[in-house]
C-alpha cells in the first residue's frame, strides 16, 4: 500500500544559494546554506513563517546544522571549519560564545548532537571522530581513529551510546561511547558514504551515498538486513520518522522517497525538483498530520503533508 503526500507550502528563495542542511525542533525548522545566514521558520503555523534570521552566522557559508531533541540547543559548522553552539530561549536563538570559542579550531566536517545536547561529535579531515562534552565546557571526551579516511557524515543514537560515521572510502564505522571501542566496521558500500542515520530505537542504522542504494544494518550484529534501491543518483540525506516505521531519503536526482521499513519498499516518491535535494527532515506533527520538509539546490524549503481521507 502506497502513501500519498501533498505539497503543503514553501519558503521560496529562503536562501540565495544552495540549502545544504535542515534541522528541526518541536516547533521550528532551521536551515543553513552556502550563504552566511541561518534561517529559522516556525512549524507551529501551517504558513511556516520566518521567525528569525541569524546574520553572519558563518562568514563563508554553513554546510551542517543540527539540533538536540530537547529543542533547546543547536550546533552549526561553516566551510571555515568553525563550530558554533546555539541556545534557544522563548523561540529565539543566540550563540553560546563560550562553547563556540572552545570549538573554533575543531578541524571538523560533519557534526551531530546527542538528544540532551551533552555531547557533540564530529568527523575530521584527517580521519578521526571526535566527541566533545558540552556539559564540561567543550572538553574532548573521545577521539576515534578511522584509518585516515575522510568522514563525510555522522550520527548519534538517541541514547548517546553509539556513534556512526560514513567515509569517502565507502567504510562505515560504529563506535561505542561507553567503552571507547569500535564494535563494528560495516561492509556493503564500495563508494563514498554521504549520509548515515540511526533509527529512533537504535535497532537499525541506515547508510547511503554514491552507490545510489540505501543499506540497513542491524546494530546488534552489524549485519546487513536490507537493501533499498530506487534512486538514480547519489543519496544525500536520510531521516527516520518518529516511530521508526518510515525512512525519508533525498537524492542528487531531485527525488524524495518514503520507504516502509517493515515492507522494505518505497511507498511514496516526489520528483518536483530537477536539482539536488541536499537535506530531508520529518516535521513535528500538527495534530494527526504527518509531514516532512526538503531543501537543496532549488534554494527553497518545501513542505509536504500526508494526504488524509474524507
Amino acid at each position: 500500500m502506497s502513501k500519498q503526500y501533498l505539497s503543503w507550502n514553501s519558503a521560496d528563495n529562503a536562501h540565495p544559494i544552495d540549502i545544504f542542511s535542515l534541522a528541526v525542533t518541536s516547533n521550528q525548522i532551521l536551515s543553513a546554506s552556502g550563504a552566511s545566514t541561518l534561517k529559522v521558520h516556525s512549524t507551529a503555523d501551517a504558513d511556516f513563517p520566518l521567525v528569525q534570521t541569524i546574520e553572519a552566522a558563518h562568514k563563508i557559508g554553513c554546510h551542517h546544522v543540527v539540533t538536540s531533541r530537547n529543542s533547546q540547543n543547536a550546533a552549526s559548522i561553516g566551510f571555515d571549519g568553525n563550530i558554533k553552539i546555539w541556545g534557544c530561549e522563548n523561540g529565539i536563538w543566540s550563540e553560546v560564545t563560550k562553547l563556540s570559542n572552545v570549538l573554533k579550531q575543531s578541524n571538523a566536517w560533519a557534526i551531530t548532537l546527542s538528544d540532551d545536547a551533552k555531547y557533540l561529535a564530529g568527523t575530521t579531515h584527517d580521519g578521526h571522530i571526535k566527541v566533545w562534552d558540552l556539559a564540561s565546557n567543550g572538553e574532548q571526551f573521545r577521539s576515534y581513529e578511522t584509518k585516515g579516511t575522510f568522514g563525510s557524515c555522522i550520527d548519534m543514537s538517541s541514547d548517546g551510546k553509539y556513534i556512526a560515521s560514513g567515509h569517502e572510502s565507502g567504510s562505515i564505522y560504529i563506535f561505542n561511547n561507553e567503552t571507547g571501542r569500535i564494535p563494528f566496521s560495516l561492509s556493503g558500500l564500495v563508494k563514498p558514504v554521504r549520509t548515515v542515520a540511526f533509527s529512533p530505537s537504535g535497532k537499525f542504522l541506515a547508510a547511503a551515498g554514491d552507490s545510489k542504494v540505501i543499506v540497513l544494518y542491524d546494530t546488534e550484529s552489524g549485519e546487513q538486513v536490507a537493501l533499498l534501491s530506487g534512486h538514480s543518483a547519489w543519496v544525500l540525506s536520510l531521516d527516520w520518522s518518529h516511530t521508526g516505521e518510515y525512512l525519508l531519503s533525498g537524492s542528487f536526482d531531485g527525488k524524495v522517497k518514503v520507504w516502509s521499513i517493515e515492507r522494505r519498499t518505497c511507498v511514496a516518491t516526489h520528483s518536483e525538483a530537477e536539482k539536488a535535494i541536499w537535506s530531508v527532515k520529518w516535521l513535528p506533527k500538527l495534530g494527526k498530520t504527518e509531514g516532512f520538509a526538503t531543501a537543496g539546490a532549488h534554494r527553497s524549503i518545501w513542505f509536504y503533508r500526508e494526504a488524509t481521507g474524507g
